[in-house]
């Protein structure tokens, strides 16, 4: 395994950080969970697409730059090193996007990708029910063939960007007489403008809306907007599922980059800072430092033809969301009362951490998974 640099990927790099020295905003954007944040986010993903930087590991057909995963997460180092706003658009360029490649249609790649990476076309995650969170299995909404599509009918909740979003992606039970409740299940997009779709914000802890609940009520939705087989949508969110909880949502590059910058902040408190701290913010710089490597080794053995280890993913996604919690409480000690009063990128950023156990599967569950994949433990008890 080589970890060196080549010097293409050298001259990538230096492409990435010399755009964004030009483009990235002087003055931060207002949070993307506000209508006014939203717009500017958005504003700011078709400025990526301009540049060919908001799809950079996708096919050049479809707004990309053919990047290897390696370059991707140099562009990523790149990106969070250089201050750039949040991505608005990840949910369709993270998840969505990555599925359609493997997946999707021509028609559906061809229609739904280009105003994807262009940030014309923001999308909402749809997946999390009452009463069907991590245990996506069980859920109730439904979706009904009639003639040309499907009639979608129940409640979404916890919905990530669909307070301001155009369009979402999500799984329904289409066969309900399947013998298992991960069968008979159907992978389907349709439009939050849509008639019969009702979209209630829902707020955060620090009152803004993150996140949406949907009821939809007899939503139409043509054959053209089923993603994989009907009945097979269970594969197919598995695939968007490992993206969720890998790399790909949450890359080395955006914990790099926070650990430096809390190194930065324990140097300026000097001689006031808390010397207990010294220890958490050495851990902080070890664990970001651990994930870059462990991600880089497993680029290097994508580009030898080797496969992720199944619950890799579940792994990674449990170090990175304690990674990030441990970042932050960090940085709001060292800032101290006034400081985490006062808000702020730390104290934001904090908030946001604390959900990290929770979506994309609870860390609960993604033990369970690491258990019994990866350690080859007895199944254990679900309650």
């Amino acid at each position: 395994m080589d970890l060196d640099f080549t010097a293409e990927e050298r001259s990538f790099r230096r492409q990435a950080r010399d755009w964004l020295a030009a483009h990235v905003p002087a003055v931060p954007l207002p949070s993307l969970e506000t209508a006014e944040g939203f717009a500017a986010h958005r504003a700011w993903e078709r400025r990526l697409a301009v540049g060919r930087w908001s799809v950079v590991s996708w096919p050049a057909a479809y707004g990309g730059r053919d990047a290897t995963l390696l370059q991707w997460l140099v562009f990523e180092e790149e990106y969070h090193a250089a201050g750039a706003p949040g991505r608005v658009g990840q949910n369709g360029i993270s998840l969505l996007g990555p599925t359609l490649l493997e997946h999707g249609t021509q028609e559906q790649r061809d229609r739904v990708l280009p105003p994807m990476a262009r940030g014309e076309v923001i999308w909402a995650q749809a997946w999390s029910e009452p009463e069907a969170g991590s245990d996506l299995a069980s859920l109730r909404s439904t979706a009904t063939r009639t003639e040309g599509g499907w009639l979608l009918r129940g409640q979404k909740t916890w919905s990530s960007r669909a307070a301001f979003a155009d369009r979402a992606f999500g799984l329904f039970r289409s066969h309900p007489g399947a013998p298992r409740p991960h069968q008979g299940l159907t992978y389907l997009m349709f439009g939050l403008d849509a008639p019969g779709v009702t979209v209630r914000p829902l707020a955060r802890l620090d009152g803004k809306p993150a996140f949406a609940e949907l009821f939809l009520d007899d939503v139409f939705v043509p054959d053209a907007d089923v993603v994989g087989s009907p009945g097979d949508g269970w594969r197919v969110a598995m695939s968007t599922a490992a993206d969720e909880r890998g790399l790909t949502l949450r890359s080395p590059g955006r914990f790099t980059a926070a650990a430096r910058r809390l190194a930065a902040l324990w140097h300026s408190c000097g001689e006031d800072a808390d010397p207990s701290a010294a220890d958490r913010v050495a851990d902080a710089l070890i664990g970001a430092r651990a994930y870059q490597l462990a991600a880089y080794a497993g680029a290097a053995r994508a580009a030898e033809g080797g496969a992720p280890e199944a619950g890799a993913s579940s792994l990674t996604k449990v170090f990175w969301s304690e990674l990030d919690i441990a970042l932050h409480e960090t940085a709001l000690d060292l800032l101290g009362p006034p400081g985490e009063a006062a808000g702020g990128p730390w104290a934001e950023g904090w908030v946001f951490a604390l959900a990290g156990p929770v979506y994309a599967g609870t860390n609960e569950i993604q033990r369970d998974i690491v258990a019994e994949r990866l350690l080859g433990l007895p199944r254990g008890r679900r309650r």
